[in-house]
């Protein structure tokens, strides 16, 4: 039975035999004893303690007990070195350095804390693979690119990787010997390694402040560099898309303005109503509109190679001709742009009623025009007259050009519920003129050609006008009053010109998508689709009928 005595070694509590502990008593006070010379006795003492304290622990871990013996006391000794050995090394140091090598043993990993830009993960594995530190960041800089991977291996290690905080964490992150002599040595490299830097401050202070000042500068003046190259390079891109942008713009100029010249209207713009300028100057009117365009562009183009490319120049009496020029056709534009727009200051109307012929029946045919008109000049140019009685010359509005589609959209048919039994038409002009009687002149000057032929109600698509007027924004409304119950066989020529009737609906309700007209019906709520149901029950009859026969055939 042995005596056992409780220990504190920096904060951790051990059970130690009595014996055992006089030896390492005695150890420490030579260790004390030999250190106290040193400027930092307490700290090199108290790293030594710690690492005692380790062993101690280990030792009980590994053998699975609670007390600590004199063997352990001296097994560690014996690992650390006694002070007599270690100062017999330090006197034959000098003499034979090869005699007492300074040995190493195996690294561990640990996260550095003073070599560290984030963590000290790169760092610490560069000191387990003795290396310099700057490959390793380099690898993990380069696997960011790899999906990231880089960065995500580097979290788990920061996570994972304990940090060397004791000296004796650092001394076997570098592979140190953890004895007296690695301590001494860990101890005396560190503390040279502060003087010298403490030496070399007051030194360095001067020229690490130039330093930085050059380093500013270069580093400011390679970016700069590297911006005015990156600008120029920007700059050149934006000036070969401004250039295919004009050349593009030029190209839609060009054709437009022969279109116009050639063919009196442009298919881009048709909604544009080109009829004011029909008689008016229109090819000095389309020629200064593609000046006014296209010198601009021509100008942006000259400026671009010129600025970006460095090519191509405009002297100065080139470029103040052609300012001249736009200026002369830019005046000329808003002369005449002014001048038409006069004749649109003052509107008038006026309304028309016509009768229509009672029918018996109560249904009425709306049917298109087709009839093609001619002027005296015309019939007298084309010796209509010579024509055989029978024979008539017939109109396809749709064939027509942008022009005439625009005349012919402006006129309107409404169908209204009428107060009484006589159907009436009510025709309603409107134009636009300089003043108000000159509206009013124009709009009495609208020709409209209506016919009817017993039920049959013919409408002509568009205004007539003499060759000599120009347009003043002609539109006709016309509005059909029809007593209730009335009939209407509305012709499908006629769907532009009825908006608010969908014919195309009508025939699909009444399964009749072929059928070139379709019936309406007038009543209390308005015109309505006329269902036949007698056709449409048939027709689900047929459908059901060959549905059945379809599911029989696949049974």
């Amino acid at each position: 039975m042995n005596k056992t005595i409780i220990i504190n070694i920096n904060g951790i509590v051990f059970h130690i035999e009595e014996d055992a502990y006089e030896v390492l008593k005695n150890y420490m006070t030579d260790v004390k004893r030999h250190f106290s010379t040193s400027a930092d006795s307490l700290e090199i003492t108290t790293d030594i303690e710690n690492r005692i304290a380790e062993m101690f622990a280990e030792t009980l871990a590994r053998e699975n007990k609670q007390v600590i013996v004199e063997q352990d006391v001296n097994s560690i000794i014996e690992q650390m070195g006694t002070v007599a050995d270690f100062e017999f090394a330090e006197d034959n140091s000098k003499a034979d350095s090869a005699s007492h090598p300074y040995t190493t043993e195996s690294r561990r990993l640990f996260r550095d804390p003073d070599d560290h830009l984030v963590g000290g993960v790169c760092s610490g594995i560069a000191n387990y693979f003795d290396i310099n530190a700057v490959w390793i960041r380099l690898a993990f800089a380069l696997s960011f690119a790899f999906a990231g991977s880089g960065f995500i291996l580097y979290i788990i290690l920061w996570i994972v990787v304990p940090k060397a905080i004791t000296r004796a964490d650092r001394m076997a992150m570098k592979g140190e010997k953890q004895n007296l002599q690695g301590f001494k040595k860990n101890f005396e490299d560190e503390l040279s390694g502060v003087k010298q830097n403490l030496s070399n401050f007051g030194n360095e202070a001067r020229p690490f402040v130039y330093k930085a000042r050059d380093f500013a500068g270069d580093f400011f003046h390679h970016l700069g560099i590297f911006i005015r190259g990156a600008g120029q390079v920007l700059v050149k891109l934006v000036g070969v898309f401004i250039l295919l942008a004009c050349l593009g713009l030029t190209i839609f100029i060009v054709v437009a303005f022969v279109a116009l010249i050639g063919f009196g209207h442009f298919a881009p713009f048709h909604d544009l109503p080109f009829n004011i300028l029909k008689h008016n100057h229109a090819s000095l009117i389309y020629s200064a509109a593609f000046l006014v365009a296209f010198i601009p562009v021509l100008s942006i183009i000259m400026l671009t190679l010129k600025g970006i490319f460095n090519t191509g120049s405009i002297n100065r009496s080139t470029g103040s001709t052609i300012l001249v020029v736009w200026l002369c056709a830019l005046g000329v534009l808003v002369f005449y742009s002014t001048q038409i727009a006069s004749n649109f200051r003052e509107s008038a109307q006026f309304t028309e009623t016509v009768n229509i012929k009672p029918e018996k029946s109560g249904t009425y045919y709306l049917k298109l025009n087709d009839l093609k008109y001619f002027t005296h000049e015309d019939s007298t140019r084309l010796d209509i007259k010579t024509l055989s009685p029978n024979v008539k010359i017939t109109d396809n509005p749709y064939e027509y050009n942008d022009f005439d589609h625009y005349e012919y959209r402006k006129v309107h048919i409404n169908i209204e519920k009428s107060d009484v039994n006589q159907p009436v038409i009510v025709e309603s002009y409107s134009a636009m003129g300089r003043t108000y009687g000159d509206a009013l002149f124009n709009a009495r000057n609208i020709k409209y050609i209506f016919t009817q032929q017993d039920s049959v109600l013919r409408f002509d698509y568009r205004l007539y006008a003499s060759d000599d007027e120009l347009w003043h924004g002609e539109e006709l409304y016309i509005t059909l009053k029809i007593p209730l119950n009335t009939k209407l066989v509305i012709d499908e020529n006629l769907s532009n010109m009825v908006g608010d009737i969908n014919i195309y609906d009508c025939k699909q309700a009444n399964k009749k998508d072929k059928a070139t007209s379709a019936v309406f019906i007038m009543t209390d709520n308005g015109l309505q689709c006329k269902v036949d149901t007698l056709v449409t029950a048939k027709a689900d009859s047929i459908k059901i009928k060959q549905t059945a026969d379809s599911t029989q055939n696949a049974q």
